[in-house]
């Protein structure tokens, strides 16, 4: 099972969510501990991924080796895909 740990930005980012919202990101994370890559997409371009909660989309960092999934950033769709 891979663990998660957020980045200093996604913490920052997360805070500013509704908690309805965090709860049901902390939700989705956790369901994807097991298998993450049956639910989620690479990131075009990056060595990144994405993985979407409802309209929002979470940057992750996966460490295969080390069954580490690093949380880089989280937002509103129209947000994250302009960077």
């Amino acid at each position: 099972m891979y663990e998660i740990i957020f980045y200093d930005k996604a913490k920052s980012q997360l805070k500013k969510l509704p908690v309805n919202l965090r709860h049901r990101i902390f939700q989705s994370l956790e369901r994807i501990k097991i298998r993450p890559y049956h639910f989620i997409k690479r990131k075009e371009g990056t060595p990144y991924f994405v993985f979407r909660v409802g309209d929002y989309r979470i940057i992750l960092d996966i460490r295969k080796q080390k069954l580490i999934i690093f949380v880089v950033e989280l937002g509103p769709r129209k947000k994250i895909y302009k960077k």
